[in-house]
């Protein structure tokens, strides 16, 4: 890994009040650059005041969209240590989006270490009030100024951060979920496994809808038969049927999240049993008609994990442990939250010490 360059900001901004911090508005002081060309590989690490980035009109993200990206936080602990909750999964998962976009791959070690480096910069950012973090942003663009289509021989690596409050500012609550009839997020073979921009801005008009009535969030189905449940706009689905845990299979359509492979793992060394394999919306209507579903949670970066009250499907409306949070729900999300803030012991080693 080349040294990375520093500069640093001549004019710190003030820092915000932890109790009013709202996400992704607020931004900290410097940001991470890191530049590829084909002659030169990934080159030039430095960290730079926060502020615009320069491009040619014609660089190809702006035309084509080729942008990957990640989202992982750090957390202050009660003794002052800032930790980062597996960011090698964030690493080794930008890769499988770099692949898939045709994206140069990155050294993944390095990647941790870039994060690292931008954080001890501006550790003051790290919010101490029980339940915030700082949210980490890395990002690939595509800059080459050319409009043929093929993948780009130039692209910016950045990392920019934002301290957030907590997700759920008076504790943990259910939500309510629109199964999505109309629209499609993603198909085997396209880009849904993978975390790129395009994916988010083709789910934009189903969220609208959904808000618009009265839901918080978009389940999606498969793109093919409009059957199988796939995942939520900004988590995975988990359900507990008839004391089963069942998660739909990484099929190809569907983001590997990070928070998803730590429930998983959870989930096994407290005894449950988890299934990941195909799940139809009708086998999920019929458990809840004949009381067999007992939960559902939602897991992601933001939220952890997010018990879901209420799902709306065609005629149906699927009432869910009466709307209430429910226990393995509630047991997972005090244990990653738990384990981030460093309250509790790290027994999966799970968490990187920033120094």
């Amino acid at each position: 890994m080349n040294e990375i360059r520093i500069e640093k900001s001549a004019s710190l901004k003030p820092k915000p009040d932890a109790s009013q911090l709202e996400f992704g508005k607020l931004f900290t002081d410097h940001m991470f650059l890191l530049d590829y060309s084909e002659e030169l590989g990934w080159h030039d690490p430095r960290i730079v005041p926060y502020g615009p980035l320069t491009l040619d009109p014609a660089s190809m993200i702006l035309h084509y969209g080729q942008a990957v990206f990640e989202g992982l936080k750090a957390f202050r602990t009660s003794d002052n240590r800032i930790l980062l909750f597996r960011p090698n999964k964030n690493a080794e998962r930008l890769n499988v989006s770099n692949e898939r976009l045709s994206i140069p791959e990155m050294d993944e070690a390095a990647f941790v270490e870039y994060v690292k480096a931008l954080i001890a910069i501006d550790r003051d950012w790290v919010p101490s009030l029980e339940g915030t973090s700082l949210y980490i942003r890395p990002f690939i663009i595509a800059t080459e100024p050319c409009l043929g289509v093929r993948a780009a021989k130039q692209y910016l690596f950045a990392i920019i951060m934002s301290p957030v409050g907590a997700y759920y500012k008076e504790g943990i609550h259910p939500v309510k979920i629109n199964v999505e009839n109309k629209y499609v997020r993603a198909v085997r073979g396209g880009t849904g496994f993978a975390k790129t921009a395009g994916n988010y801005a083709s789910s934009i008009k189903a969220q609208e809808e959904a808000k618009h009535d009265g839901f918080s969030q978009v389940l999606w189905l498969d793109g093919k038969e409009h059957a199988y449940i796939e995942e939520v706009g900004s988590m995975n689905i988990f359900f507990k049927i008839g004391g089963e845990i069942v998660t739909p299979e990484l099929n190809g359509s569907i983001l590997a999240g990070v928070t998803r492979d730590s429930v998983i793992g959870l989930l096994k060394s407290w005894g449950y049993p988890v299934t990941e394999r195909k799940i139809s919306i009708e086998e999920i209507r019929r458990a809840s008609e004949e009381g067999k579903l007992e939960e559902a949670f939602g897991t992601g970066t933001a939220a952890v994990i997010s018990p879901v009250g209420q799902l709306h499907w065609e005629e149906h409306t699927m009432t869910i442990n009466g709307g209430e949070t429910g226990e393995i729900a509630r047991r997972l999300y005090d244990t990653i939250t738990g384990i981030q803030s460093g309250k509790l012991a790290d027994s999966q080693g799970w968490n990187v010490v920033v120094e």
